[in-house]
């Protein structure tokens, strides 16, 4: 079967992308490196093997779209480890949801006005506003809002990648003691990838941070509609 044929067959893009990210997660628990990360090394591979076959978003879409549909049971199964860290959360819940509200504004207010400094067009400026949030939440906020939600997730995913690598150098930088604080900082600023670093620091950090990106995604769907308002009335 030529290279063509396998792409085709529907299997080609799903085997590739589970096996990439399996191989590069053996090699990164022998070799623990920000480069051979999965959440690093896997995507450039994939973008390198597309290269190659002349394949574009829309065929790895066609034949991956049920990976992404399994990110919004993903997101679910992090209600798991909030639960287990109720008492801290209940705590500390209105500093939280303070963070929350603070930092999905700036993303989607620094989002907008970037890509009115670059003249995007207004399908890319409304495509790149939900960037800061999980997948599965992003594309429903991005269809809400007049975007294109396989443009926003690919734009995710791209907010994640660079979101957990300069989380990981902030965490070097600021001085944060806190499990809460490392963990909200993944949380808000990388989402899902985010989540899967900050479980790797510890397991209150993970928790915290799948509790943001939750909360992230539920407050962005929740103002959709008065977020598209304010959009197409400006």
């Amino acid at each position: 079967m030529s290279a063509i044929e396998s792409v085709s067959s529907g299997l080609f893009w799903p085997l590739v992308t589970i096996g990439l990210y399996y191989a590069f997660k053996a090699l990164h628990r022998r070799r623990p490196s920000l480069w051979l990360s999965p959440l690093m090394a896997a995507p450039a591979v994939l973008i390198g093997i597309a290269l190659i076959l002349h394949a574009n978003y829309q065929d790895y879409m066609r034949d991956s779209r049920w990976l992404l549909t399994l990110l919004g049971p993903t997101t679910v199964a992090f209600a798991v480890p909030i639960y287990e860290q109720r008492d801290l959360i209940r705590r500390y819940w209105p500093v939280l949801l303070f963070g929350v509200i603070v930092g999905s504004s700036t993303a989607m207010i620094s989002a907008w006005g970037l890509a009115n400094l670059f003249g995007l067009d207004e399908s890319l400026r409304l495509s790149l506003m939900p960037r800061s949030i999980s997948t599965p939440f992003a594309m429903v906020v991005s269809g809400d809002i007049g975007g294109v939600p396989n443009l926003t997730a690919v734009f995710v995913v791209i907010t994640g990648l660079f979101g957990a690598v300069i989380g990981q150098i902030l965490l070097r930088l600021l001085p944060l003691r806190s499990g809460i604080a490392r963990g909200a900082l993944f949380g808000m600023g990388a989402h899902g990838f985010g989540v899967a670093k900050a479980h790797e620091i510890g397991r209150e950090e993970g928790s915290i941070a799948g509790l943001v990106m939750v909360m992230v995604g539920l407050t962005n769907v929740l103002a959709a509609p008065l977020i598209a308002w304010l959009m197409h009335s400006a």
